[in-house]
């Protein structure tokens, strides 16, 4: 299995910033493509940004020119750095990683999710 720990969530005042993590652990396997998830009160879980294996990046528009993600391979740590943020970004934000668990004598997909970090923007 994997574990996903995400940190770095807070209360910030609108136009701030904050940096999240999410450090994956655990069995032999490599990430393939990670990605930050959101769900506010009341409504779905929706794409925040994802990053490939590749660094290839895709933003959700209301992401575009205010948040970044990264990752650091050799640290297995994903990040979002998210800045000019609005009341409207207030939700718990999860992490998610799309894996290959390797076995002694196989391989297999997998997916999972961190246990979730609020950040609070007050207006």
């Amino acid at each position: 299995q994997v574990q996903l720990v995400e940190s770095g969530g807070g209360l910030v005042q609108a136009g701030g910033s904050l940096r999240l993590s999410c450090a994956a652990s655990g069995s032999t396997f490599s990430i393939d493509a990670m990605g930050w998830y959101r769900e506010a009160p009341g409504k779905q879980r929706e794409l925040v940004a994802v990053i490939s294996s590749g660094d290839t990046t895709t933003y959700a528009d209301s992401a575009k020119g205010r948040f970044t993600i990264s990752r650091d391979n050799a640290k297995n740590t994903m990040y979002l750095q998210m800045n000019s943020l609005k009341p409207e970004d207030t939700a718990v934000y999860y992490c998610n990683a799309a894996v290959t668990v390797y076995r002694p004598t196989s391989h297999f997909a997998a997916n999972f999710w961190g246990q979730g970090t609020q950040v609070t923007v007050s207006s």
